[in-house]
């Protein structure tokens, strides 16, 4: 049913321009639904485009209809002349014809992050990249719950906030994930308080006109005066330049998770091992340990780079203990490396999340058996050159799957490292038919691994439904 809101309403520039007024909102996703909600509440004249036809939408919108607001499937169809704010979905682009038809006309484009980050008074700690963003959100805001904040997770996980950004107070924390789909023409004004960025690899190429476009998305996370720290990574060329670059905060944490790499730092914070232990060094030269990488819970090289994303985020705002009981307790999110099952000595792992070559990359390190992968997916049409050389190297048989299976098999029979007595390539159907011979292709002691390198839009709704799926179907073997 449409949701009614008892906290008080917005306040401000947005909330005066579309109070009683004509107002548009581009995807009815699950960000979208609370805000056609809160703009019904408040005497807005609602308009939605969503691509899908009437009876495939969410059940909320019949209510939403009953209260006035009317829904298209064609944008030319939209009032664009009348209304004065259009509200995006992050998959929409901000310059499709429609709302450049929009913004001709004097609208105001924005989102429902945009608007949240502009009126909550809590403070704003958020985390892009190419990969990690879950897990490094996760342990963001465990680490500030350990402490005892009121913390709220939103953006890409945990739930819609702006509906709640007028019950927060300044006491309270934000930990947002957050696309380059999101921060793509977020306003400096709206950039977070706190922002890191954990690596940059080739991702999203089919939105974004090319790879510098994606980057300079990222880079709006903290281009803004309200940034006053950027977390990032030492190793990834694109990451450490941007550190440097004009427009960064004046305060940068640098972390590295090679043994003894941060040594010498100019100007900068730096989280990095020296005999094992992850040390803070402030740009003063303050050392402080923290603790030794074998305690973190969390298997691979990946996850200690997200702990100490989560620890340069969180360094002087909790205490070292509230860090070190995260990092010693916090056993994962769903879909990422997740132990489904061990059945005749296979166990299976369901890494449904893992929608980038370099995420796989990183979960096929991260395993110590002998694998069996299962890959492909929705092209983003992004090179699978470096997948191809992670299984070559890690892999000892492959399954393909999805719209990008064939490109995925001419990628590894293309890789130097590919050798047929080393690695098995097999093409599959779709991911029972996917499943099954992976099943067939292991034996005692293997892992089979979905980790499909891709999004999962070309046969599931998101990753969670793919990897549900996979768990379901693990879970039927006999």
């Amino acid at each position: 049913m449409t949701q009614t809101f008892p906290a008080p309403l917005p306040k401000g520039r947005i909330a005066s321009l579309v109070a009683g007024a004509p107002v548009a909102v581009f995807g009815y996703g699950v960000s979208n639904r609370p805000l056609v909600s809160l703009l019904v509440q408040m005497g807005a004249q609602v308009h939605v485009y969503d691509k899908k036809p009437p009876e495939q939408l969410h059940e909320q919108s019949r209510q939403d209809a009953a209260a006035g607001v009317r829904f298209y499937q064609d944008a030319d169809e939209l009032p664009l002349e009348q209304v004065r704010v259009v509200f995006r979905s992050p998959g929409v682009h901000p310059d499709t014809p429609a709302l450049a038809r929009a913004r001709r006309n004097g609208a105001l484009i924005t989102s429902e992050m945009a608007w949240f980050l502009q009126i909550t008074p809590a403070t704003v700690l958020a985390i892009t990249g190419s990969d990690g963003k879950t897990t490094s959100s996760t342990l963001t805001a465990k680490m500030l719950e350990a402490d005892g904040k009121r913390v709220y997770l939103g953006g890409n996980i945990g739930q819609p906030l702006l509906s709640l950004a007028t019950e927060m107070t300044p006491e309270d924390f934000v930990v947002l994930e957050l696309s380059s789909f999101q921060l793509y023409d977020l306003p400096s004004e709206a950039v977070p308080h706190r922002a890191a960025l954990t690596n940059v690899s080739p991702n999203h190429l089919d939105w974004h006109a090319d790879m510098a476009d994606y980057v300079q998305a990222k880079t709006h996370v903290f281009r803004g005066e309200r940034c006053t720290l950027l977390v990032t990574n030492a190793q990834n060329e694109t990451t450490a330049a941007l550190a440097r670059s004009e427009g960064a905060p004046a305060h940068v944490t640098l972390f590295d998770s090679h043994e003894g790499a941060l040594a010498h730092l100019d100007g900068h914070d730096a989280l990095s091992l020296e005999d094992g232990v992850i040390v803070h060094r402030s740009r003063e030269g303050v050392r402080t340990p923290i603790l030794h990488k074998s305690e973190i819970r969390l298997p691979g090289v990946h996850n200690l780079e997200n702990v100490m994303t989560a620890i340069g985020l969180c360094y002087g705002l909790v205490s070292l203990d509230a860090m070190r009981h995260v990092a010693r307790t916090f056993g994962g999110v769903p879909h990422r490396l997740e132990a489904v099952r061990t059945l005749d000595g296979v166990t299976y792992y369901n890494s449904s999340i893992d929608s980038s070559p370099s995420r796989t990359a990183a979960a096929l390190s991260a395993l110590e058996s002998p694998i069996v992968a299962i890959c492909g997916g929705y092209d983003k049409n992004i090179p699978f050159a470096p997948l191809a050389t992670a299984l070559c190297a890690r892999a000892h048989a492959v399954v393909l799957m999805g719209a990008t299976r064939q490109k995925i098999y001419d990628a590894i029979l293309s890789c130097p490292d590919y050798s047929p007595e080393r690695l098995t390539v097999v093409l599959s159907e779709n991911l029972e038919d996917a499943l099954s011979k992976a099943r067939g292709l292991s034996r005692s002691g293997d892992a089979v691994l979905l980790s499909p390198a891709c999004a999962s839009f070309d046969a599931f709704v998101n990753f969670e439904a793919r990897g549900e799926a996979f768990r379901r179907l693990v879970n039927d073997l006999v």
